[in-house]
This record gives C-alpha cells, sequence and structure tokens, in this order.
C-alpha cells in the first residue's frame, strides 16, 4: 500500500484484505459501476495514478462544487485500486440515487471504439465488486449492483436506459451497460468471485436509525464519558445506521464490536422494498403535490415518516404511497 494526497493505492489482493476489515457506519444497499471518460487509457502512464486521482478531485470540488472527490473508490488500467471519498459518505455519482450507495470509477472510456478494457482491469472490477458485495451483504443483482446508465439525469428515476441517460459504465463495459448485459456477462463473474455467489448472513437487527447529528461519535462503551472508537470516523447527518442492541439511551451499531452512539442524536427509521411496477415519487403526501420521479419494483428506500397513508422516503420531501412497499 502506498498513501499520497490523501488517497490509499493498493493492488486488488490488499483491497479484499482492507475492504474485508474496515469498519462503516452508515448502512450500504446499493453498488454503483461507472467510468470515468476522462481520463481514459490514454491519460494512464502507469505510475500517474495519484496525479489523475487528485485532478479528479480538484474538478470534482472546483468545478463542480461538491465538497470531496465524487467516488469512493478508483480501479486503474493496471487494476491497482486508490480511495477517494470516505465511506461514511454519500458518493455525488447518480443524482437522486445515491443515498446507501458505494461508487467504483473504472478508469477508463468504455463505449464501444474507444478503450478496450485490460485483463488485470477487469479482474480487479470483477473482485472488488464481489469484495464489497461480500462485505455489506449486497445481493449480486441488478437490484443493487447497479450502472448510472440506467438512470434519467434530469429526475433521477431508474427506468433501465429509456432515455435521457448517460453510457455510463460504458457500451461495451462488460459486454455492454444494458440490464441484461450485467445479468449475463458481469454478475456471473462477481458471484463467482464470491465463492459460489454466497452472501454473509445480516445479523438479527434490532432496528435502523438515521442520524441527526452533524457529526455524531462512536464510542466503546454506552457513556459520554467513555473513549472513542478508534478505528471508525464520526458518522454524519443523514447516515442509516444498522441497531443491535439498546442500552440506556444508547444503540450499539456494530454486530461484534462494543461500538456505541447515543440514541439521543438519532431518529427511528425503516426499511422497505418497493412492490410496484413503477412507483411514483411526489413532492408531498398526496396526490395533489407534483411528480417529483419514479422507483421501480424491488428498490429500496428507508422511510423517515409516515403521513395518512404516504411515507417520506428521503431526508427531503419525496413521498410514495404506503401500501406500494414492504417493509
Amino acid at each position: 500500500m502506498e498513501t499520497k494526497y490523501g488517497f490509499t493505492k493498493m493492488d486488488i489482493s490488499e483491497f479484499e484484505n482492507w475492504i474485508a476489515n474496515f469498519r462503516v457506519g452508515r448502512t450500504v444497499i446499493y453498488l454503483q459501476q461507472h467510468h470515468t471518460v476522462a481520463p481514459s487509457y490514454q491519460h494512464f502512464n502507469g505510475s500517474n495514478h495519484f496525479q489523475l486521482q487528485r485532478n479528479m478531485r480538484d474538478y470534482h470540488v472546483g468545478s463542480n462544487g461538491w465538497l470531496d472527490i465524487g467516488q469512493h473508490f478508483s480501479i486503474f488500467p493496471d487494476g491497482d485500486i486508490l480511495t477517494g471519498r470516505s465511506l461514511e459518505l454519500t458518493p455525488a455519482c447518480i443524482y437522486g440515487n445515491n443515498s446507501g450507495a458505494i461508487c467504483i470509477e473504472n478508469v477508463g472510456f468504455f463505449d464501444n471504439g474507444v478503450d478496450s478494457m485490460n485483463q488485470a482491469q477487469s479482474e480487479a472490477i470483477v473482485r472488488a465488486t464481489a469484495a464489497i458485495c461480500k462485505k455489506f451483504s449486497i445481493p449480486a443483482s441488478t437490484d443493487n449492483v447497479v450502472y448510472h446508465h440506467w438512470f434519467n439525469l434530469s429526475t433521477g428515476s431508474r427506468h433501465n436506459g429509456d432515455g435521457l441517460n448517460k453510457s455510463c459504465p460504458g457500451t461495451a463495459f462488460f459486454g455492454g451497460n444494458k440490464v441484461e448485459d450485467c445479468e449475463n456477462n458481469f454478475l456471473p463473474l462477481v458471484r463467482n468471485a464470491m465463492t459460489g455467489g454466497v452472501i454473509a448472513p445480516i445479523p438479527v437487527l434490532l432496528k435502523y436509525a438515521t442520524v441527526t447529528a452533524s457529526a455524531l461519535n462512536v464510542r466503546v462503551l454506552p457513556t459520554s464519558s467513555s473513549s472513542k472508537a478508534s478505528d471508525r470516523e464520526a458518522l454524519v447527518l443523514g447516515s442509516v445506521l444498522r441497531v443491535y442492541e439498546e442500552q440506556n439511551n444508547w444503540y450499539r451499531i456494530s454486530s461484534s464490536q462494543q461500538h456505541w452512539v447515543s440514541a439521543r442524536y438519532t431518529d427511528d427509521v425503516e426499511r422497505a422494498v418497493v412492490n410496484a411496477s413503477v412507483l411514483n415519487v411526489r413532492s408531498g403526501p398526496g396526490t395533489s403535490f407534483a411528480k417529483v420521479g419514479s422507483f421501480l419494483k424491488n428498490q429500496e428506500v428507508f422511510v423517515y415518516e409516515r403521513s395518512n397513508g404516504w411515507c417520506r422516503v428521503s431526508l427531503d420531501i419525496k413521498w410514495v404511497k404506503d401500501n406500494f412497499l414492504d417493509f
């Protein structure tokens, strides 16, 4: 491993070990796949990983106005992986669909006739995807491993590439950027890398809770006087946490460690799955409010508030009818 400019570079074997042992407080249910377009293969010289990653961060911050680089990981043509945005922060990669996600940017321009992905990068993408899916118990399915191409750029609605889309992660990405290409060409490789597609069972949860403070410290005992956990960052506003135990108004958020947060700075949320073919999202709890997007069947959401048969499914004003959700 090597660290520079705040990024850490790993080969795929190092990454698999690193991600398996890295602790993340927020709940992750989606993995996004992207390509960078620029930089592409013609910009990579075999040794300028850190410079290219810094250039992307400078562009995302300076030109886009984001707080950091948009992606959590960049996978380079030689198969090396660089860390990016903190894993405690949502990515800035698919409009309206970043909550609960991890973003991979694959360095290259993978539309037909441009960059031809080499074996080292192909293997690293498959193995890194499998390692992240295993770490966060993400099903290796097209409901949870998603391509940017499947989402409308204007509304964020998922319609699987029917219009106003980027080609990302590329029309030649593992045989194509359509849902059927992912299912037929990419995910079988990921499932095989996961040793038969077996996903570690999710430990028994009490509930989910969202952080209401701008920064919430994680402590080693359920008291405000105990030490902060040394291997966890502070949790950020809006993060959805898994709660395994409750004690004296404190929540244990790790299934294996004594890592606790004050319940005072959280609100309970519910996890749900869309059961309608297409579910309209509105700007308020009623059909008189404007439609602001839509979900497809099997998309997962967190419910922050209920009102007269409607559910608010984000920190802002996105509402759906509750009878089209399975809790």
